[in-house]
């Protein structure tokens, strides 16, 4: 099977459903946040400190697959067969977040990004995940947006915080806290 279609080269892809729209289609936008979020927490489940948690960060990535499956799926295409998120993928990552609260000193500045190559990583991916929400909320204002691919997006972005902390005590790095300059 060849890679390259052609079907593209005049600035237009198609959903699933067939549905033809611009690249530039916000629903394209919030789908293609979703897959380069995707590839940033693959580069999360390549470092060290994440040994592990590969499998829930595999797990993740599964969940934006479906994820990304749905907001590429044209509006009123109900019948394309396509996996489903579900309230317990959400459940997930607050549990795993309960958890690693419990082991981290409480929270009494803002985190600045940084400390460590790794925990930098982590906070680039909450970053683009929080950009993916912002986008499907966005598009949620012009077609429908299922309920749970807003929330998966808003609870992983808390995940990804919560785990860039956690990295960060791992590796035994101090977090870079805000300091205001007019305290």
């Amino acid at each position: 099977m060849k890679i390259y279609t052609k079907t593209g080269d005049q600035g237009n892809t198609s959903l699933l459903g067939g549905t033809r729209v611009a690249k530039s289609n916000l629903r394209i936008d919030a789908y293609g946040t979703v897959d380069e979020l995707n590839s940033y927490i693959g580069l999360l489940r390549d470092q060290s400190v994440n040994e592990k948690r590969t499998d829930l960060l595999k797990e993740i990535q599964d969940r934006l697959f479906t994820l990304g499956a749905d907001l590429a799926t044209a509006p009123g295409k109900d019948k394309v067969k396509k996996p489903d998120l579900q309230l317990s993928d959400i459940a997930l990552l607050e549990q795993e977040m309960d958890q690693m609260q419990e082991l981290l000193p409480p929270l009494t500045a803002f985190i600045l990004p940084g400390g460590h190559q790794s925990v930098s990583f982590c906070h680039l991916a909450r970053t683009v995940c929080r950009r993916a929400e912002r986008l499907s909320v966005e598009l949620n204002l012009i077609e429908p947006v299922s309920e749970l691919v807003i929330q998966y997006l808003n609870r992983l972005s808390d995940y990804l915080f919560v785990l860039g902390r956690m990295m960060a005590l791992e590796l035994k790095v101090d977090e870079v806290t805000w300091n205001p300059r007019n305290k």
